[in-house]
């Protein structure tokens, strides 16, 4: 018992410290008394200080998060449930197969949330057996007659009524709500809104409509029959294998699942939806959206069939399941989540085939399909490996992009996701995968989405492709069907590549943080560059990082990439470049997750622009020499080269700063056909759109009747820029007047924003109704722009009455389900901070705010007020 005895050992040697440090008075064998004083006060401190350190250390044994506990195995639920529309309930029998996994078990514990429990009881040998149990509104216990063992399998049926509006809790920034089962505006009063049920199990949420083991690490197939008004249709996990209609006007489906995955992937959908169906070598593709927006949804979800090809060719693994729905709903309160064969989208994708022409919704159906395979197929053990799934569904985000658009586009995706992690990071740093959080919930962070998406994205950088993707299929095969933690990806990759990767896996699954570099070169010696890295993260709360990176070279025309490793807080790199070069880059493509503070001079800036083979380098060099108007700027072959960039975004972003930049104007008329040709067939929308502003800048009057052809474009993006364009000339009162009569009907924000900004200027009083209506119309980030053009209209324009426009952003800024539209509807109110009681409303609102950050936020707008009073 060696460890005993060195644990006795310390203790024993801590005890005679503590007699040795006791004195005695020389000659008398009597104590000083000002001495043992002394010693008292310092056992006291080390006792105080000892107990503090054991309360932090017992605390962590409590709050540790552990995967569940598997006493049973679940293997089969089938359900039968009804819906009451009026009270909002689920009515339910549930027969559960299931048996002890291991240790002999004499009961039995079922996640049952909010339920009215009516029977329990045990099928056996043809007989009904009722069970007693417990049930404290979360947790319902089964008491077994006898105790069973692990051959011993149980059938538990269980009838109930689950109340999804009860006992609710908040939910986290990816998923808003924990209700688990919702119904749609079920009495039908809210008009042209549709009659919806659905359901959203993550975390543990399956458990608000029926009864089960509700954790990741569990398995099960089932049956579903689902009992609905045969008007609508039903959509669940599997294959509908059949539909029986019944005397009473319902339609009873049955749904079967027979490949086992875990209790929170399991979902339906009940209501009115248009279909298109599809099918891609034997695999049935299905997508339901409201019938108004069927076209659109074939735009919009086209790319699925590409998708599944990539996907599957990529991992070497097809499809894994029996089919695939995607299905948009209204209210969700999530972007999107990835149910097994059925992926469940936020009302935001429901597009016209108009809209569809600017969809830009490829990356979340991208990321819901690759959970199919990582997430459902191979499942995180805990929620506290949560990014072994999310991560994944958002590196596929970039492997689609990558794929379909080109590397560049995937790029400024990926570094996008790495500005999304570091607002977060100002905030929070915290393991990537963690076992101390609160709630399940507050795992869903952009730690687990996109700092676990770039740490595979420098996972595959350092492995390299072969032997990245190579790892990835041989993961899916070791652990098929089944629950894992991080630590089967590493040995998975280990296996494949040869390569110890612990030292990966601790510094960024592991660990909190990410490198803060300052980089500094050396060119007193041209054709030896000196690069010097310094790591400047708080080492006491965050590692010094391994880190593999690239530098590339530009010189004769080509580019050489050169890769290193830094392995120390601070190092030098001699680049051994030769001569003749022209730029060198560090990490070019932005793949290592990290701060950076370099210095470059308009001249360097210049080189990277000009030669760079990143977009994203591009990209980031024009931002950088147009943002200050740098002197070292050559206006015109710049602004060339940028608008016949390959790259939409450097095309955009220059187009964007023409206007701010100071330069000649025979210079900007050398640019201006180039310019008209891009605002009449620039192959990217937002580029048209773009350069149509850039066309108003230079000579808005010059091209009315451009901008007045445009308004009709097919892309709403394009029409929009072109609508206020020509709403922003002078005169032309009576076309304007025309327009809007034209175009009040339009429902797109693109239109909108410019004929609410029109109404504001012109200070048109009439049609106050027309604003009031558009705002009832609008739901998320339409609704959340509108609100300001809103709110300016009803505060600034005179004679118009503000009584309706105050409470309906009262309203918005109290319950809206989006905290965004709630915090956009509480700055409106502040156009009327000056009316009687408008001050105590926003005060009340800000009062019974319950998400914290938009709290802090509301108490930033309030501050200036209550100082004052």
């Amino acid at each position: 018992m060696p460890f005993l005895l060195r644990t006795s050992g310390c203790f024993l040697a801590l005890s005679l410290c503590f007699i040795s440090c006791k004195t005695s008075s020389p000659g008398n064998g009597t104590m000083d008394i000002s001495q043992n004083a002394s010693v008292d006060t310092s056992v006291t401190a080390v006792s105080s200080a000892h107990k503090t350190l054991v309360s932090e250390k017992e605390a962590k044994i409590r709050e540790y998060q552990a995967s569940k506990t598997r006493d049973w195995d679940l293997l089969h639920t089938a359900l039968k449930v009804n819906f009451d529309y009026a009270a909002q309930t689920v009515n339910g029998e549930a027969i559960l197969t299931i048996k002890p996994l291991i240790y002999p078990q004499k009961t039995l514990v079922l996640d049952a949330k909010d339920f009215d429990v009516h029977s329990t009881s045990m099928l056996k040998g043809g007989e009904d057996l009722p069970l007693t149990f417990n049930y404290d509104q979360e947790k319902l216990t089964l008491f077994l007659p006898e105790k069973m063992g692990r051959y011993d399998t149980l059938q538990i049926a269980i009838a109930y009524t689950a109340f999804p509006e009860k006992g609710g809790k908040e939910g986290s920034a990816a998923i808003t709500d924990t209700k688990g089962l919702y119904f749609i505006n079920p009495d039908g009063a809210v008009k042209d809104k549709p009659i919806q049920i659905w359901t959203q199990g993550e975390t543990v949420h399956s458990s608000k409509w029926f009864p089960t083991i509700d954790s990741p690490n569990e398995r099960q197939t089932h049956d579903f029959y689902l009992t609905v008004p045969d008007q609508y249709i039903s959509l669940s996990n599997g294959e509908m294998v059949n539909s029986q209609k019944n005397a009473d006007g319902t339609r009873t489906d049955h749904w079967q699942m027979n490949l086992p995955h875990a209790p929170y992937l399991s979902a339906l959908v009940v209501g009115e939806f248009a279909t298109i169906e599809e099918n891609i070598e034997g695999l049935a593709l299905r997508y339901f959206v409201e019938p108004k927006y069927k076209e659109g949804a074939k735009m919009v979800f086209g790319n699925t069939p590409e998708m599944i090809r990539f996907f599957s060719s990529l991992l070497e693994m097809p499809f894994p399941w029996q089919k695939y729905d995607q299905v948009v709903v209204r209210d969700f309160v999530s972007g999107a989540m990835e149910n097994t064969t059925l992926s469940i989208f936020m009302e935001a994708l429901n597009l016209n085939e108009r809209e569809a022409l600017d969809s830009e919704w490829d990356y979340i159906i991208a990321h819901e399909l690759f959970h199919q395979w990582f997430g459902n197929y191979v499942t995180t053990e805990s929620w506290a490996n949560l990014t072994m799934n999310e991560g994944f569904a958002d590196y596929a985000e970039y492997l689609w992009l990558e794929h379909k658009e080109g590397r560049d586009e995937a790029d400024m995706h990926h570094f996008n996701a790495i500005e999304q992690y570091m607002g977060e990071a100002e905030e929070k740093q915290l393991d990537l995968v963690r076992f101390y959080h609160e709630d399940s919930e507050d795992m869903f962070d952009s730690h687990t989405y996109a700092k676990g998406g770039r740490v595979l994205h420098m996972l595959r950088k350092y492995l390299g492709d072969e032997v990245f993707f190579e790892g990835l299929r041989f993961y899916l095969k070791e652990n098929a069907l089944s629950s894992v933690e991080v630590h089967q990806l590493r040995l998975a990759l280990e296996e494949v590549s040869g390569k110890d990767l612990n030292w990966f896996f601790n510094q960024w699954f592991l660990s909190a943080g990410h490198p803060e570099l300052k980089i500094n070169w050396d060119y007193s010696q041209p054709d030896n560059i000196l690069l010097t890295l310094e790591q400047q993260q708080d080492i006491t709360r965050f590692p010094i990082f391994k880190i593999p990176f690239k530098v590339s070279i530009y010189k004769d025309g080509e580019r050489i990439e050169q890769t290193y490793t830094m392995d120390q807080a601070s190092q030098q790199f001699a680049l051994e470049n030769g001569p003749d070069t022209e730029l060198a880059l560090f990490d070019e493509y932005s793949e290592i997750l990290s701060v950076r503070e370099e210095t470059r001079g308009g001249e360097l800036l210049a080189k990277q622009f000009f030669r760079s083979q990143s977009g994203l380098a591009r990209v980031e060099a024009l931002d950088s020499l147009t943002s200050n108007n740098s002197e070292a700027l050559d206006f015109l072959p710049t602004m060339q080269l940028a608008l016949d960039d390959s790259f939409h975004v450097v095309r955009e972003l220059a187009l964007h700063r023409l206007n701010r930049l100071e330069a000649a104007t025979d210079a900007i008329v050398q640019l201006e056909n180039k310019i008209l040709q891009m605002a009449e067939g620039d192959p990217n929308n937002a580029v048209r759109a773009a350069a149509i502003e850039a066309l108003a800048g230079i000579d808005n009057r010059k091209y009315e009747q451009l901008f007045y052809r445009l308004i009709n474009a097919p892309s709403y993006q394009v029409s929009g820029a072109a609508l206020t364009a020509y709403l922003d000339l002078e005169g032309n009162d009576t076309q304007k007047e025309e327009l809007f009569n034209r175009l009040k009907q339009e429902e797109n924000i693109r239109i909108l924003a410019p004929l609410a900004d029109y109404l504001t200027i012109q200070k048109i009083t009439g049609q106050a109704g027309w604003m009031q209506e558009k705002l009832d119309l609008l739901e998320g980030e339409s609704l959340y722009y509108f609100l300001g053009y809103y709110g300016d209209f009803f505060a600034s324009v005179e004679g118009v009455p503000t009584e309706e426009a105050i409470s309906s952003l009262a309203q918005l800024a109290r319950v809206h389900k989006l905290n965004y539209v709630r915090l956009a509807a509480f700055q409106s109110l502040f156009g009327f901070i000056d009316e009687p009681g408008v001050l105590e409303l926003v005060r009340s609102i800000q009062g019974g705010e319950k998400d914290e950050m938009i709290r802090e936020y509301q108490e930033y707008y309030l501050s200036p007020y209550l100082n004052d009073n």
